[in-house]
């Protein structure tokens, strides 16, 4: 375009020399002047046109840009992966990109497969939604240096420029939910059902048991790891355990709370959810959910892929930053000075004063 300006710039003195030099005739003058400015418009308009005919070609050759998702569970678990799920959807709202989908993929070799078939595919984007792929992940970018890939939650990208590695302060969302929690319970003993001690269920519990003794020290939290992320029945188990423990509020996290949930809704006694809202799973008992919002974290790496940086990097979420947010279940009878200890205690976060546990 500043080509085609140049070349019209140089039309418009020509057409102007001319006009000097056609004599001392005003009539003639006046023509010529006339004539210029014709010239000139007509030299204007057809630049606009021209530049509007590039951008538009511009636009129709862009394609979008391809985003391959792995993970362990299904997209519509309420938990885990459709936290991921819905926020590549929503990314989706505001910006051109396709997404792929291969979920279900609990096998760590199935789940290579895909990864390896995205990169082959030339996807400019490959996240791999678990920790536990990371050993292939690591073999296969460094065989796909052209391509850009994300692993979570993980603070580790492995020190290879084509990983960004993602995470969560789940501890953070884990602690508002205790402080509720611990206003909720008459039995002063709350039930956690946990898959395995690590990652952001890990944090989330452990931010969880901590928002609870900053609350009232005197109630008892009972934390049940089964060992497993997916298995809804030995959930359920653990959960009807903690019941006849004494709990009278649960809470859990990754996609096997299905089952504790289910325990939740039997006994009619209140459910904290974690990763998506779980609403759905019982909404006469799910006073909230800590919903992931991966969205502005998601922008950021297709930002930085856009502008050549395939990875490098690790990132994170929080409820200072907008990451974790509180869904209440309208539907739940809360307290109204339960629900305003909870927006305190997010403020409380966001400015620094309260600190959640690290966990151990």
């Amino acid at each position: 375009m500043k080509a085609t300006t140049r070349v019209t710039a140089s039309a418009v003195i020509a057409l102007s020399l001319v006009a000097a030099s056609c004599g001392s005739d005003s009539d003639s003058a006046e023509e010529v002047v006339e004539d210029v400015a014709d010239s000139v418009e007509g030299a204007v308009d057809d630049a606009v046109e021209t530049a509007e005919s590039v951008v538009e070609e511009v636009t129709d050759d862009a394609e979008p840009m391809k985003i391959g998702l792995v993970a362990p569970s299904a997209s519509n678990d309420l938990a885990w992966t459709q936290a991921m799920f819905d926020s590549l959807n929503r990314v989706a709202e505001g910006r051109d990109i396709e997404i792929a989908v291969t979920d279900g993929t609990f096998v760590v070799e199935d789940a290579a497969a895909a990864i390896r078939g995205y990169a082959e595919d030339d996807f400019d984007l490959v996240i791999a939604h678990g920790t536990q792929y990371g050993g292939p992940l690591q073999e296969i970018a460094a065989d796909f240096p052209e391509v850009s890939f994300a692993i979570g939650t993980s603070s580790d990208f492995f020190g290879l420029d084509n990983i960004f590695a993602y995470s969560v302060d789940a501890g953070q969302g884990g602690y508002v939910n205790g402080v509720m929690a611990a206003q909720l319970t008459t039995s002063n003993n709350i039930g956690v059902v946990g898959p395995v001690p690590a990652g952001d269920a890990k944090l989330y519990i452990d931010g969880f048991v901590a928002g609870v003794a900053a609350q009232n020290p005197e109630v008892e939290v009972n934390v049940n790891y089964i060992d497993s992320f997916s298995d809804v029945l030995l959930a359920s188990e653990a959960a009807k355990a903690l019941v006849g423990a004494g709990a009278d509020v649960l809470t859990g996290s990754a996609q096997m709370v299905v089952g504790a949930t289910g325990v939740a809704v039997e006994e009619g006694i209140p459910w904290f959810g974690s990763q998506s809202n779980q609403t759905g799973l019982g909404e006469d008992v799910v006073v909230d959910s800590v919903v992931y919002h991966w969205e502005t974290l998601l922008n950021t790496v297709l930002d930085k892929i856009a502008a050549g940086t395939l990875g490098g990097e690790a990132l994170s979420i929080s409820v200072a930053d907008g990451g974790l947010e509180l869904e209440f279940n309208d539907g739940f009878p809360l307290d109204a000075d339960i629900k305003a200890s909870a927006e305190a205690t997010i403020a409380g976060i966001g400015d620094g004063s309260i600190v959640v546990p690290a966990g151990e």
